[in-house]
């Protein structure tokens, strides 16, 4: 039998197996230690990605780069901008309009809270602000109609409260003298009725008070002094004068402000300066006390619009009596006509104002969450008139880390929820921080070291949804991390900028070899 032929085909097909292995294991061990990450992910997501996709059942719409997130590419592959494989965008995980789905888990650890948008019909008006000042058609003043001198002041300093016919000033005249002991003489000597008379009219000219002048009559004696006392209870807004002054006729020595009742001067905004007229109700609440209410009606539109504040002032007359308010006091005040109107109201938290446009996050019947731009009008109370971009029913979001008073912070928070909810257990606490962005962190070593930025290949970061790669990173200042060198293992933390990804921190792990 020939068994030749036989033993020399089983000795070749070994000896091709064993060249095979030992060509493996070569090139295994001289394969660079740095791009086995790399090829890992390669091998774990671009060409094998549309062969999962069908495995799966699911439909990839596009690829990219998810550090370039706007950039769609129709096909998988390198990225052209990282050194990391493209990653599919399957369709079940967004829609053609952005909307975007979160889970129960999530929504629960963000705080999201949700309000119905509701069509009422509430009354003509706006909310406005307004002070109160001293009323002053109930101002008096007080005056000295002779010259004389201050004997002696009773009021202190302006603002001083004051009670009705409580004294202000003494006042010494010494003109007073001559024509008082000249009716005493000639009422002494019997003269003439006449001259009686004619003594008299020269007392009342010179401002002597009748009840001086029936003092005198009684008691034979001449006054050279008089107390000027405060008209009506109040506060001395003003006090012109000091002890030992000397006063002339027409001057004023102070001005007495009552309290019972006061002024409010309403701020119109400019553009709501059409719709205020006399007359509309005012309903006006303390901020330290929200539980009590001042109500009245404008009494006038005072003209002119303030060119600092850009704002048309309303004024009414409040009740005071029991003297609980001060000139000063700073009022939220809700101003309403008589007409009611029909407004599409939606709460004022829910709205998130950029200053070039105005934004609600809406809830869609599947469950997804999707900005949309409204026109705004006036504010309700605590609800928002929608004028257009939302319809009666439709559910917002009405608090959450959504609330954010920028557009920038809006397009890095949207994406950010797109992320996987088991990606990292911190993620929702760093989310719901709405002032402070969220850090990650990662191990990886420097490439290269610029005043610029560090260029780390890094470990994945599971946060991010990103795999092993090379990328470069900002510094916070061009002396930032001097120690640094090239092949130093670090572990580094780092947070999303406006421009890009900006370091925190690094921290050596091991130094080159």
């Amino acid at each position: 039998m020939n068994t030749k032929p036989l033993i020399l085909a089983i000795a070749s097909v070994f000896a091709g197996a064993v060249l095979v292995d030992a060509g493996y294991i070569v090139g295994a061990h001289h394969a660079p230690a740095t791009n086995t990450a790399p090829a890992m992910a390669s091998a774990a997501a671009s060409p094998t990605g549309n062969n999962t996709a069908q495995a799966t059942g699911r439909k990839a719409l596009y690829w990219h780069d998810p550090m370039v997130p706007n950039q769609h590419f129709d096909k998988p592959g390198k990225s052209p901008f990282m050194d990391m494989q493209l990653q599919p965008v399957y369709a079940d995980e967004v829609e053609g309009d952005g909307g975007i789905r979160i889970d129960a888990g999530l929504q629960q650890n963000l705080g999201l809270r949700y309000a119905t948008v509701r069509r009422r019909q509430t009354t003509e008006g706006f909310d406005a602000v307004g002070t109160t000042q001293f009323d002053e058609s109930q101002a008096d003043v007080v005056q000295s109609r002779v010259t004389g001198y201050i004997d002696r002041l009773y009021a202190s300093a302006p603002m001083q409260r004051i009670a009705k016919g409580a004294p202000i000033a003494s006042l010494f005249i010494p003109d007073w003298l001559a024509a008082q002991e000249e009716y005493l003489s000639l009422k002494r000597g019997g003269m003439d009725n006449s001259l009686l008379q004619a003594s008299l009219a020269r007392m009342r000219a010179m401002s002597i008070p009748a009840g001086v002048i029936a003092s005198l009559d009684r008691t034979g004696m001449a006054q050279t002094h008089v107390v000027l006392v405060s008209p009506e209870s109040g506060v001395v807004s003003e006090l012109n004068v000091r002890d030992g002054a000397m006063v002339t006729p027409g001057q004023t020595l102070a001005k007495v402000v009552g309290l019972s009742k006061l002024w409010l001067i309403v701020e119109i905004p400019e553009t709501l300066a059409l719709d205020a007229q006399p007359g509309m109700s005012v309903d006006a609440t303390f901020s330290g006390d929200p539980t009590r209410h001042f109500t009245g009606r404008i009494r006038e539109i005072l003209p002119g619009i303030s060119t600092t504040s850009r704002t048309l002032k309303a004024r009414l007359e409040i009740d005071n009596a029991d003297g609980r308010l001060t000139p000063g006091m700073l009022m939220r005040v809700r101003v309403s006509g008589e007409k009611t109107v029909s407004r599409l109201l939606v709460p004022s938290e829910a709205v998130i104002t950029t200053g070039k446009r105005s934004v609600v996050i809406v809830r869609n019947s599947d469950g997804r969450l999707q900005p949309a731009d409204v026109t705004i009008g006036n504010d309700v109370a605590n609800e928002t008139e929608v004028l257009s971009g939302l319809n009666d029913g439709d559910s917002v979001v009405a608090s959450g880390q959504f609330l954010i008073d920028s557009e920038a912070s809006l397009k890095s928070v949207l994406p950010r929820l797109e992320g996987s909810p088991s990606s990292d257990a911190s993620a929702p606490a760093e989310a719901s921080a709405a002032a402070a962005a969220p850090t990650y962190e990662t191990t990886g070593k420097v490439e290269r070291v610029s005043p610029a930025d560090i260029t780390f290949s890094h470990q994945p970061v599971p946060a991010l949804g990103w795999p092993a790669m090379t990328m470069s990173f900002k510094k916070p200042a061009p002396n930032a991390f001097d120690g640094e060198k090239v092949g130093d293992i670090v572990h580094f933390v780092f947070r999303q900028s406006d421009d890009g990804y900006e370091l925190t921190k690094v921290d050596r792990v091991r130094g080159p070899k």
